[in-house]
């Protein structure tokens, strides 16, 4: 009896998945993840509306057994819910784009002077006028993503720091193999 595989390939012969609807596609350059995007949207997770669902649930009891009094109450969860799906701040590289529950602002790269980060705040852009607007869930957390997308101007602190961790490490290497080998005799 002899069994024929033809389609199939042997377990030495390695054959690369099949492309999915679920996986990234194949980056150009050929390196691995995804390419970084040069707009950064931060905003709250589409999570929080479990939030708004309890908030609905915990307001209509109330507003259902006396609407004449607590039918207003039924207002709070519609609020919340628009809050959490438009409050953003989206940062391109060329402007920053700050949208709040009422409204929102456009601020060109030219006209921001710094950032500013108030304790425990939104993180606020200042003007030349030296006015302030606030940027919508931006946390100094999210500086890197800031970096990311402002294309050079707003400059990566942890980046830096670490850059500058690495670099006194490779010092420090180089300075050890130096005294070790001060240390070794040579051989004649």
């Amino acid at each position: 009896m002899q069994c024929e595989d033809e389609g199939v390939s042997s377990s030495q012969q390695s054959e690369p998945p099949r492309p999915s609807s679920h996986t990234a596609p194949e980056s150009p350059n050929g390196a691995e993840g995804q390419q970084p995007s040069t707009t950064q949207v931060i905003r709250l997770p589409r999570l929080a509306l479990v939030g708004v669902a309890l908030l609905l649930f915990g307001t209509l009891l109330p507003a259902a057994s006396w609407p004449a009094a607590l039918g207003w109450l039924l207002i709070l969860p519609i609020v919340a819910c628009v809050w959490v799906l438009r409050v953003r701040t989206v940062v391109t590289p060329e402007a920053i784009t700050a949208r709040r529950f009422v409204g929102s602002d456009v601020i060109e790269w030219d006209s921001v002077k710094g950032l500013h980060f108030p304790d425990r705040r939104w993180a606020r852009v200042v003007l030349p006028d030296k006015t302030e607007k606030s940027l919508p869930l931006v946390r100094f957390d999210r500086l890197p993503q800031l970096a990311a997308a402002s294309g050079g101007r707003i400059t990566d602190p942890y980046a830096a720091a670490a850059a500058a961790a690495a670099e006194e490490r490779a010092r420090a290497e180089a300075d050890r193999a130096e005294r070790d080998s001060e240390r070794t005799p040579e051989a004649p």
